[in-house]
């Protein structure tokens, strides 16, 4: 890691708002709706699908969540409705899981039945571990009401990941698989990136192995060849998987899959709850920071 990025990952919690504003400007759509559409269609131009979050979590009240549940039922009508090759991804504590369960589950039921009605389908993000038993019982329980409506996604850092493969296995399945971004202990979380990675091909050979179809969320070159290795080892067809990135990063990897003829899909937040978000992010991937401070000087990586 650089000096640079190094500085921003101990320091972007205290940095202030605006100047995170500044860097992170180029991986949110805006803070409306109509943003999201404009960056979604966008991409749909360049051959890519997308998917659309509101961003927000770990709401306080239930008044917060029925909120949310009211913007995402607005998202997937808008999609229907500006014929757009997108879907939904939503945060199971924007709809109240951290508060009422069973209220948070019936908020995403109505969201994915939904979605169903106009053949379109919700991709529920895994947060931290606190959230994890109930985000994979939620489902669980939707993809038996909903099939093919309905997908979850794994976190390749967490040593529960590949039980939760076979446990998940009995029925069809529709993963997006990550490496994970939460500070998670030891004891529910590899912490070596080597191993984080080898777990992460690990979990995609048993994906693959169950029949499941998986979206393949990583920027790291490294975790894109081995999938690319295992697709051509095992000679899957293009739909049984895509690859997905997150909004700004990485595009001219991102444009030479596409160009190799694979699905890919970005993800696409708006929201004014934007700058967790970021930091967040930021914190996570810093050269984020160094690739807008070089564009605004006009300076090329070397």
């Amino acid at each position: 890691m650089s000096l640079f990025n190094l500085l921003v990952s101990k320091t972007i919690m205290h940095i202030p708002g605006p100047l995170v504003g500044f860097f992170a400007r180029g991986y949110i759509a805006g803070e409306q709706l109509d943003d999201a559409v404009r960056v979604a269609r966008e991409l749909n131009g360049q051959g890519i699908m997308a998917t659309i979050d509101v961003l927000g979590e770990f709401i306080t009240n239930l008044d917060q969540a029925r909120g949310f549940k009211e913007e995402c039922l607005r998202i997937l009508q808008t999609i229907d409705a500006e014929g757009l090759d997108a879907n939904l991804s939503l945060k199971p504590t924007q709809m109240g899981l951290l508060l009422d369960r069973d209220q948070a589950l019936a908020n995403i039921r109505e969201i994915v039945a939904r979605a169903a009605d106009l053949n379109s389908f919700v991709r529920i993000d895994m947060e931290d571990i606190s959230c994890t038993d109930a985000t994979l019982d939620f489902y669980r329980t939707l993809r038996e009401e909903f099939p093919g409506h309905v997908g979850v996604v794994l976190q390749s850092y967490l040593r529960r990941t590949p039980a939760d493969i076979i446990a998940l296995s009995d029925a069809p399945m529709n993963f997006r698989l990550c490496k994970g971004i939460y500070n998670e202990p030891r004891t529910a979380a590899w912490k070596d990136p080597y191993v984080i990675n080898r777990n992460y091909t690990r979990c995609l050979e048993r994906i693959f192995a169950a029949g499941g179809y998986v979206g393949i969320a990583t920027h790291d070159e490294k975790l894109v060849f081995e999938a690319l290795r295992l697709i051509e080892k095992l000679g899957l067809e293009p739909d049984r998987y895509e690859f997905q990135m997150l909004l700004g990063v990485d595009e001219e990897l991102r444009r030479i899959i596409v160009d190799a003829g694979h699905r890919m899909r970005v993800y696409v937040p708006y929201g004014e709850s934007w700058l967790p978000y970021s930091r967040r992010r930021l914190k996570e991937n810093p050269s984020i920071a160094e690739h807008a401070l070089r564009q605004m000087l006009g300076m090329r990586k070397v």
